[in-house]
């Protein structure tokens, strides 16, 4: 059921498929992996592989394209029985480096969405990852202007988001995350107390799914898309005036 927002003062939004497609250009970079590694393991090995590989440098080394290059690196080398080539490497390193150096292509309509989000709210944007990689990708998005407060953060716990409140003086029933991440952007904030609309993307990488179950329990609101959520929250912005 549908609640009113007319005590919401800060919206804060996740960065990675949710302001610009992000997730897509990681499927592609997996495809080009497990074409260089088709003679080695079946596809399904290879991302499993692939993935075991990549939450075990998660936790030394963060979210983000290095880390993911580094994991298609360890990969390769227990796939191929340590036979993998340096010129496999290298190709290997490039795929990595096409992650960070793709263009980056923002949601359409976004700047005239974060726009109308201004004229009622202060906006904070709060993405996990590298710091210089995140921070590159709001530079290259043109959307950095928008936000009166940026957080990066490396883990998005009821912890991050509680010290995150206190650190802006934000009461939780005055925010409202919008995300594209059950896990990550959702069920943290609503269980901090805190508002969060669901805006899903059309892909979701393995480590962001939650269990069925879990997200039914979960009594947060779902959208389609930002324009639906401004259109949500227009007969609180009225209400308030």
């Amino acid at each position: 059921m549908d609640r009113g927002f007319q005590q919401i003062r800060v919206v804060a939004f996740d960065a990675d498929d949710t302001l610009w497609h992000n997730e897509t250009r990681f499927r592609r970079a997996e495809q080009c992996f497990k074409d260089l590694l088709e003679g080695h393991a079946l596809p399904s090995v290879i991302d499993s592989v692939l993935y075991r590989h990549e939450i075990k440098n998660i936790k030394s080394f963060g979210y983000g394209a290095k880390t993911f290059t580094l994991s298609m690196v360890e990969a390769a080398i227990e796939l191929s029985k340590r036979s993998v080539t340096a010129s496999q490497v290298e190709e290997i390193i490039a795929i990595g480096n096409g992650i960070i150096e793709e263009p980056l292509i923002v949601f359409d309509e976004i700047h005239d969405i974060l726009e109308q989000f201004t004229r009622h709210y202060d906006l904070m944007i709060i993405t996990k990852g590298d710091l210089m990689e995140q921070e590159n990708k709001i530079r290259r998005s043109g959307l950095g202007h928008y936000f009166r407060f940026r957080e990066v953060v490396a883990e998005k716990s009821i912890e991050t988001y509680r010290g995150i409140l206190e650190q802006h003086r934000i009461p939780p029933h005055e925010f409202l995350m919008i995300g594209n991440s059950l896990k990550s952007d959702i069920l943290p904030v609503r269980e901090l107390g805190a508002e969060a609309i669901h805006v899903p993307y059309h892909t979701t990488w393995m480590h962001e799914t939650v269990p069925d179950e879990v997200a039914a329990a979960s009594d947060h609101l779902e959208r389609s898309q930002l324009r639906e959520v401004l259109a949500l929250l227009a007969p609180s912005r009225e209400s308030a005036c």
